[in-house]
C-alpha cells in the first residue's frame, strides 16, 4: 500500500512530480482530455508499476507523451500522414502511432512489445510544466483502474487509485472530457484507432490540404481476446458498475434515463448529457456524468441517443464500450 499524496499544482509539487518519475514512481497528472498515470517511459519496472495499479492488461499498450513535437519524432518515424497531422494538431488531443525507432528507449513494455509506439504532444499547460521538468518521455494511460470510468477530476483519480500511485496533482476539471484520437500513420492511409477529441472531418480537411489521402481506414471491429494496437481498443472499457443500454428515448421502471438534446433525463432532477444537444458540452461532461452515477449505485442505466456526427463519434465509442457485456 502506498501513501498516495494530493497536491494542488505549483512550481513545488511538479518538481516533487518530476523527482518520483525518476525514482520509478507513479504520478497522476491533468492533461486537456483527462488525467494521466504516468511513469518513465523509459524504465520498464515503472512502466510495470502502472499495469499492476490499473490491473490493467499487459497486452493493451500505453501512450507515451512527450514535451515537443521533435522529441516525439526522435522516438517513432515521422511519415507524411504524421507530420501532416502533427503541425495541425500538436500539442492537442491526437494521439499518433508510429513505427518505433531503432535506437527508440521507450521500454518494449510499455508498447506491449510491438514495433509501433503511441505519442502525443499534450497541450494542458501544466502538463507540459511536468514534461519539461522531467525531461523524457512519460507513459500516461487513463488514471483509472482499468475498464473503468476515466478521470475528468483528481478526486475521480483517489476514488480509483489512492494507496497504489504515488501522488496526484490536482489541475481541476479536464477541458475536453474524452481521451485523445488515435491515428495510425504507419500506412499509406491514416487509420482512426480511436475517435476521441479530434473529429474525424477534421482529420480529412488536413489530410487533404497536405494533398495526401483523405480517405480514413478504420481498425476491425473491437475483439476482447485479440491484442489491440493502440489503447482503448477494448471491447468491454470506460465501464459504469451498473448496466447501460443506449439509444434510449423512454425508460424503462426500473432505469434512471440520462437525457440529450429534446430527450429530457428522468427523476426529480433529471439528468442531461447536453440540454441543448452541444456534443462539446456532452464530452465534457461524459466521464464525470458516469461517475456521480456510479455513485448512486444504481442498478440499469439509460442513455438518449448521441448523433454520431462530429465529436459524438468519440462519445458513442465511449458509451458502446462501457455498455459491452463484462
Amino acid at each position: 500500500m502506498r501513501m498516495t499524496q494530493l497536491l494542488p499544482l505549483s512550481d513545488q509539487s511538479i518538481a516533487n512530480a518530476a523527482g518520483i518519475l525518476r525514482g520509478g514512481g507513479l504520478v497522476a497528472f491533468p492533461t486537456e482530455t483527462v488525467y494521466g498515470l504516468g511513469a518513465d517511459a523509459c524504465n520498464a519496472i515503472a512502466v510495470a508499476s502502472i499495469f499492476t495499479a490499473k490491473n490493467r492488461p499487459e497486452f493493451n499498450p500505453l501512450i507515451s507523451h512527450v514535451a515537443t513535437v521533435n522529441a516525439a519524432f526522435a522516438l517513432g518515424r515521422k511519415t507524411p500522414i504524421a507530420a501532416a497531422l502533427a503541425a495541425v494538431f500538436w500539442p492537442g488531443p491526437m494521439t499518433l502511432v508510429l513505427t518505433r525507432e531503432d535506437h527508440c528507449p521507450i521500454a518494449r513494455l510499455t508498447s506491449a512489445g510491438l514495433d509501433k509506439i503511441a505519442l502525443r504532444v499534450p497541450a494542458h499547460a501544466e502538463a507540459q510544466r511536468l514534461l519539461t521538468a522531467f525531461g523524457g518521455p512519460v507513459a500516461a494511460p487513463s488514471a483509472n483502474m482499468s475498464g473503468k470510468i476515466s478521470p475528468s477530476r483528481a478526486t475521480h483519480v483517489m476514488q480509483s487509485l489512492a494507496g497504489r500511485i504515488d501522488l496526484v496533482l490536482d489541475g481541476g476539471a479536464c477541458e475536453s472530457g474524452v481521451e485523445s484520437t488515435i491515428v495510425d500513420c504507419t500506412g499509406a492511409q491514416a487509420i482512426i484507432l480511436r475517435p476521441g477529441g479530434v473529429t474525424r472531418d477534421e482529420i480529412i480537411r488536413v489530410l487533404a490540404a497536405a494533398n495526401l489521402d483523405p480517405d480514413i481506414g478504420n481498425p476491425p471491429a473491437p475483439d476482447s481476446d485479440s491484442a489491440p494496437v493502440s489503447p482503448g481498443q477494448l471491447a468491454s472499457h470506460y465501464a459504469p458498475n451498473a448496466a447501460l443500454r443506449l439509444n434510449v428515448e423512454t425508460a424503462a421502471t426500473d432505469e434512471i434515463l440520462v437525457g440529450f438534446g429534446i430527450i429530457a433525463g428522468s427523476g426529480d432532477q433529471p439528468l442531461s448529457l447536453s440540454a441543448t444537444g452541444d456534443l462539446s458540452e456532452a464530452a465534457a461532461k461524459l466521464f464525470d456524468l458516469l461517475h456521480q452515477l456510479d455513485a448512486m449505485k444504481l442498478p440499469k442505466i439509460a442513455i438518449a441517443p448521441i448523433p454520431e456526427t462530429g465529436l459524438g463519434e468519440a462519445i458513442n465509442d465511449r458509451l458502446r464500450r462501457a455498455a459491452a457485456p463484462r
